[in-house]
């Protein structure tokens, strides 16, 4: 039998997350049968995957082969897990594979042998049937691990830059940007001939930025990072910002310099600010805390939440296909993802594999092949 990985909240205040036997999945009509090669953990597979729990209590326990950890929640986080507690729930977003069986349409049955990226949840498992229009074909020359991540970052990036031009701005900031996804957005903006400032906080991941090419890269650590962000933001224009940070004051400093650079070619002063509107959108949350703001940058701003499911729906049909298929098209180059180490669904559980994808950090994005060795 198949296994699957399931975390679970308890109503005791317990996560478990072990692998389960799972029957093999039956695919109907129009769907596929996937043998899964490929999957990522991503920043939001980890919200799943731990829950609230408080990891510096995990502990392992079960057999080299079928681990299980174990972690507290604290109580005063309970409350936000009311809707998962003592459900067994399936984690992974996305993933790559083979197509192994079939229904009977044909659109299914021609895509049997080949090499798909599916979405659809529940991708930390061996196998899994889906829809033919949650499928993803890959010319003969990507591999499962090339193409696993094709959804969640890549269609991120690309519906940031969607977005700014929905929204008639011509320009972006984005944060952490030296990320797997900011890479991704980076390549795209140098494409698409768009100009992007990038916000760091390290000088090694402006380096790893400054060597894709980027122009406009800004750090936080810097004792000049106020004034140089305004610089950046003064020449290139850019009014809008998706924020991966969501707590501290980042989000407002976005603000202030937008702010600042925009009255740099003020002709009128106005005790309201300026008049050009200015946007934060917060898609991710690095920082727990609460997103403060210094209210230094007139009334004319925006912050809200940014999520690439609702904004797929409000394009439409058209733009969600054009994207898809510069995916495909681009795979192996502005879409490719690096990952630190590959693993299995038991090696995944494992205490030193924790710590490492666990920090969500730059350079450690880990790759799951749950079929691996076998």
């Amino acid at each position: 039998m198949p296994l699957q990985l399931q975390s679970t909240i308890t109503s005791g205040g317990k996560l478990n997350i072990e692998l389960a036997d799972m029957p093999m999945p039956e695919p109907k009509n129009n769907e596929v049968l996937v043998r899964i090669e490929a999957t990522p953990i991503n920043p939001s597979d980890l919200g799943l995957l731990f829950g609230m729990a408080d990891m510096a209590t995990a502990k392992v326990s079960g057999t080299v082969e079928r681990p299980v950890v174990t972690a507290n929640v604290p109580q005063g986080l309970m409350k936000a897990m009311a809707g998962r507690l003592d459900q067994n729930l399936p984690v992974g977003n996305e993933g790559a594979g083979v197509v192994v069986a079939t229904g009977g349409s044909d659109e299914a049955q021609a895509l049997m042998d080949k090499t798909v990226a599916v979405i659809g949840g529940a991708m930390y498992g061996q196998f899994r049937a889906v829809r033919t229009n949650q499928c993803l074909e890959y010319p003969g020359d990507v591999t499962p691990a090339e193409g696993a991540s094709w959804f969640v970052n890549p269609m991120t990036a690309q519906g940031m830059v969607e977005t700014m031009r929905m929204e008639e701005h011509t320009a972006l900031v984005h944060t952490a940007a030296a990320s797997n996804l900011g890479q991704m957005l980076n390549k795209i903006c140098l494409a698409d001939d768009v100009n992007l400032v990038n916000i760091v906080r390290k000088d090694e991941h402006t380096a790893l930025l400054r060597d894709l090419g980027a122009k406009h890269v800004v750090n936080t650590s810097s004792p000049d990072f106020m004034d140089e962000l305004t610089d950046a933001l003064s020449e290139t224009g850019a009014t809008i910002a998706f924020d991966a940070i969501g707590g501290g004051h980042l989000a407002g400093q976005i603000l202030s310099c937008m702010e600042t650079a925009v009255n740099r070619n003020a002709t009128e002063y106005s005790r309201y600010g300026s008049s050009v509107h200015k946007q934060v959108y917060i898609y991710g949350g690095l920082d727990r805390g609460p997103t403060e703001f210094n209210r230094g940058f007139g009334m004319i701003w925006g912050v809200g939440g940014w999520l690439l499911t609702p904004f797929l729906q409000k394009a439409g049909r058209d733009v969600q296909n054009r994207l898809r298929q510069r995916v495909a098209t681009e795979i192996k180059s502005t879409f490719a993802s690096l990952y630190t180490k590959e693993v299995t669904l038991a090696e995944m559980l494992t205490p030193e594999a924790m710590a490492v994808y666990g920090k969500q950090a730059t350079g450690g994005k880990y790759l799951i092949n749950p079929n691996k060795g076998l």
